[in-house]
């Protein structure tokens, strides 16, 4: 077994290592004894804890050396995730000591995250549990890849091999389901009551010939849970933007692959490209000769670039033509912590490289067993469940499938600003934006504008964005349109309408009713609106807009400015108003594939509002869209 050296100065690799398992596995108790073994418990920490065991008469367990709270004493198990720091001849380790109990999952997570590898433990009398494959599922989120598999609790089993070997194939046949490389997984096992195999191998299992457990442990590697990225395309994310004399240095760090001075980055979403001017770090080298020409994984740097582009934190930065994905939804299958289940059609934020996104849980495909990765049928996701969930957010997003790119293939969900689940990004049947529509020729350049779209908000006095009315043909869409046009005038508002019918006459006089002519037609009506809400103008469309994949198109490239507004009347109730005749002459056949009739119509899963036209009169209805409208762009724009 190779140890990695020591750096430049002889100090020893720091390693954190975090203890995960079913609860009252012996996670607390392994890692009381390692600590004491290790020589790493405060002075006197030994004697006080038997004491108190002797005072309160119970017991003394190896694991209340662990135990940092009173309720956990108390209970038997572990609550919060409790780090502390021991010392070998060749390493500095950070355990962590995550809790096992179902109740404490987010806890677990928590603790995790911060881990280079992990020390999964099987109780050798109980076996392979629920929180067992729940904690390795959510070590592969999190990105840890060396797993040490500690068959604890030996003794109670009167140290057979058999066993061992039966529990171990377990855990690496489930490690193996969820995708770990099974040569960075190791099993051992452990009597930890009486130090069994935890610094020397013998004493009850001669059997057992493999390495002692802090043999494994020295032989692990700092931010190994990352080094797979190492040799990926790059995917540096920026985590801030500052401005320093003359230089504005975008700060972030390097999850995959590597960047250089000179090299040409795109940064996604927003497709904005420029050169790496310098590297910066802190403190910064007097002489431009002391500065990095080059920076790798792992590494936090700052960048400047060759030219001035508005890029935020959150973007990704990116060697063209090896880009992420860009997309407003995808499947993620997610670990769920929230005290309320998930459900379709709930709103949540998605935390994704550095970027925020507002996101709707659009369908549960379905949820897993934890055991077996087998699927059932669910129409919510309750706590501490696994499952195949559809979220589709309001803007574009820069993500990787976590199969490509693990470092930029996880998310946390956040709802009422607490973390409620976490997730493995899924992209296989999901529209990458980034190789859609796009210029055909590769000499066209972006011209920036030097007016942005807060100083035309703060002229105007109020925001913009896209009021974005679909329903089908009679349910009310124009009508609406140029009233709540006109009332929104009234107030001093710019605000124009886009009318399906009259953009036929012009922009789109070239195109039919055919799926592939819909889908042209509501590109270029979005790009239109996109562009006129960006100059600070209310733009209201009244499109039918059958398909729901053309209107998630739109509101990706328009992001926070898009509103879809779904003015809802059922088919008879359309058919019977009927105000253009259109309707008679498609059931008499002499209009081939009209929305309702002989081509579907796709109603939004979760619009921003929808107007029930056949319920409620016009002057109800656009009294509602007003007071949405000013709701959404009210203020001065400042």
């Amino acid at each position: 077994m190779t140890l990695p050296a020591s750096d430049a100065a002889g100090r020893k690799p720091v390693v954190k290592v975090v203890f995960a398992g079913h609860v009252d596995h012996g996670k607390s108790t392994l890692l009381g004894r390692l600590l004491t073994d290790l020589g790493a418990l405060p002075e006197g920490k030994l004697e006080s804890v038997a004491e108190s065991c002797k005072r309160r008469g119970v017991v003394f367990e190896w694991a209340f050396l662990l135990d940092a709270l009173k309720a956990e004493r108390d209970q038997g198990i572990t609550i919060d995730s409790t780090q502390v720091q021991a010392e070998s001849d060749n390493r500095r380790f950070v355990f962590i000591d995550a809790p096992g109990h179902h109740e404490f999952i987010k806890n677990m997570v928590t603790g995790a995250a911060q881990a280079d590898a992990a020390v999964l433990l099987v109780d050798a009398k109980d076996g392979v549990q629920g929180e067992t494959r729940r904690h390795a599922f959510l070590l592969g989120i999190l990105g840890i890849r060396d797993v040490i598999v500690a068959v604890t609790k030996m003794d109670l089993v009167s140290h057979e091999q058999a066993r061992f070997d039966d529990l171990a194939a377990q855990a690496r046949a489930h490690l193996a389901s969820l995708g770990f490389d099974l040569d960075r997984v190791n099993a051992i096992p452990v009597a930890a009551r009486d130090g069994e195999n935890i610094l020397t191998r013998g004493g009850a299992m001669p059997w057992y010939t493999g390495p002692a457990l802090i043999e494994y442990l020295d032989a692990l590697t700092p931010g190994a849970a990352g080094s797979d990225a190492a040799g990926g395309p790059l995917r540096y994310i920026v985590q801030g933007v500052y401005k320093f004399d003359e230089r504005r240095i975008l700060a972030g760090r390097i999850v995959s692959g590597s960047l250089a001075v000179g090299d040409e980055i795109q940064f996604s979403p927003g497709n904005r490209r420029a050169r790496i001017k310098s590297i910066e770090t802190w403190p910064r080298p007097e002489t431009p000769a002391g500065r990095p020409e080059r920076a790798d994984t792992g590494q936090s740097v700052g960048i400047t670039l060759d030219q001035q582009s508005f890029i935020e934190r959150g973007a990704v930065g990116s060697h063209p033509p090896a880009l992420p994905h860009l997309v407003n939804a995808f499947r993620g299958r997610i670990a769920w912590f929230g005290t309320e289940p998930l459900t379709p059609g709930a709103r949540y934020k998605i935390k994704l490289n550095a970027g925020e996104y507002l996101c709707i849980a659009e369908q549960i495909e379905h949820v897993l067993d934890a055991g077996d990765l087998s699927k059932s049928a669910a129409s919510s996701v309750t706590r501490n469940q696994i499952a195949d969930v559809v979220f589709r957010s309001r803007g574009l997003m820069a993500a990787d499938a976590h199969g490509e790119n693990p470092a930029t293939g996880r998310f946390v969900l956040v709802a009422d600003h607490r973390i409620v689940g976490c997730g493995l990004i899924d992209l296989e049947g999901f529209a990458d934006e980034q190789r859609t529509k796009g210029p055909k020729s590769a000499n066209i350049l972006r011209v920036e504008h030097r007016i942005d779209r807060m100083e035309r908000w703060r002229a105007n006095g109020h925001t913009s964005g896209i009021l974005w009315l679909t329903g089908l043909s009679g349910s009310g869409k124009s009508t609406l349109a140029v009233r709540l046009e006109e009332a929104l005038f009234r107030r001093g508002k710019q605000v124009f309408v886009l009318d399906g019918d009259n953009v036929r006459h012009g922009l789109c006089a070239d195109l039919g009713f055919s799926p592939e002519d819909r889908q042209e037609n509501i590109r270029r009506v979005g790009e239109l609106a996109q562009i006129l809400a960006h100059a600070g103008v209310i733009v209201i469309t009244a499109f039918i807009s059958p398909y729901r994949a053309d209107r998630d198109g739109v509101r990706a490239r328009a992001g926070d400015l898009f509103h879809e507004i779904h003015v809802s009347a059922d088919l008879a109730v359309c058919e019977r108003r009927d105000p253009k005749g259109l309707y008679k002459k498609a059931r008499a056949g002499e209009i081939p594939e009209f929305t309702g009739i002989s081509a579907p119509y796709e109603a939004p899963f979760a619009p921003e509002l929808t107007i029930d036209t056949a319920h409620e009169n016009v002057e109800a209805c656009v009294d509602r869209l007003v007071e949405y409208a000013l709701s959404a762009f009210g203020g001065n724009g400042g």
